[in-house]
């Protein structure tokens, strides 16, 4: 798989676990994953448009965004308002598209809701966290 930069979207506090997975594929070299990373490491800010701004910068850095939907993903945020979105992964993957980025959208459980933004933009979608179904999606939109 070629090199790719890829933004992970995913709720941090409950499906963290699934981000280490796929750092751990891509730091494998048995495992034909390659990725560069532009998730920012947990942004020690309380400040919503601090935030959004680390957040817009890295997904412009990055031509894909895996959207890791756990059954959190869709929940409101306390500071939706102030967001002006459902929550951070909602604005993660719509800032996304307004960079023209690809997207696949991985859900953990086929059970789980995404939030509206991910839905009518192309993405590949995939119904369980699974390297080969992940690789095939991210090959697929490469074209």
């Amino acid at each position: 798989m070629a090199n790719k930069k890829v933004c992970v979207s995913f709720d941090y506090e409950n499906d963290r676990r699934y981000y280490n997975i796929l750092e751990a594929w891509n730091n494998n070299s048995s495992i034909d994953f390659h990725i560069n990373d532009c998730t920012p490491s947990e942004i020690q800010s309380e400040s919503v448009s601090k935030i959004k701004q680390v957040l817009s910068t890295k997904i412009g850095e990055a031509n894909y965004m895996i959207a890791i939907i756990g059954k959190h993903s869709d929940d409101k945020h306390p500071d939706s308002d102030e967001i002006g979105y459902r929550n951070w992964q909602a604005y993660e993957i719509d800032k996304n598209a307004e960079k023209g980025n690809k997207l696949v959208v991985v859900k953990l459980d086929r059970s789980y809701d995404a939030p509206d933004e991910a839905f009518g933009q192309g993405a590949e979608w995939v119904n369980s966290f699974n390297l080969d179904d992940i690789l095939k999606a991210l090959n697929k939109l490469a074209g």
